[in-house]
């Protein structure tokens, strides 16, 4: 590493059952990612693409990146494997597991394994429940962000 240049660690986890059947986190990976912040959409689609290689998935997979008050990432978790054209995300399963890590704020990212970032009616409806749900517990849903030919940011259109 280039003295002044920046890493970031992007970790990866997963929650399992503990001995009583309580959520835990389980690290799973730590990647190197040369940059300081996750700053803008493309910044986090950027990174997906190069840790996750996201917009080359054959199937739907939904991810939550936590982050802590200073907006720098506490961790990267796959919550949802679907199929050519769906995935199941709900407001629970995530954030379970960003009150796990602590997080302040998260953001979301799925990809569209057409392509097409057009988000879908179902996308659409699933952004709203989980921004109110946030608003809610006091964790700030930050944007949702579609991969394909290139990304399409919920924040970016200001819906």
């Amino acid at each position: 590493m280039l003295r002044g240049e920046y890493v970031m660690q992007i970790k990866t986890y997963r929650t399992e059952l503990d001995e009583n059947q309580h959520n835990v986190l389980v690290k799973e990976n730590c990647y190197s990612y040369p940059i300081e912040f996750l700053k803008d959409p493309k910044a986090v689609t950027d990174m997906l693409n190069a840790v996750f290689n996201l917009k080359n998935l054959a199937e739907e997979y939904v991810y939550m990146i936590a982050f802590n008050t200073k907006n720098r990432p506490l961790g990267v978790f796959e919550v949802s494997h679907g199929t050519v054209n769906q995935s199941v995300c709900n407001p629970r399963e995530l954030f379970i597991r960003a009150l796990l890590c602590g997080a302040a704020c998260i953001i979301l990212a799925h990809n569209h394994p057409s392509g097409e970032t057009v988000p879908s009616k179902e996308d659409i409806e699933s952004y709203k429940r989980v921004k109110e749900a946030g608003r809610l517990i006091g964790i700030r849903l930050l944007d949702s962000i579609i991969v394909g030919d290139g990304y399409f940011s919920f924040k970016e259109k200001e819906m």
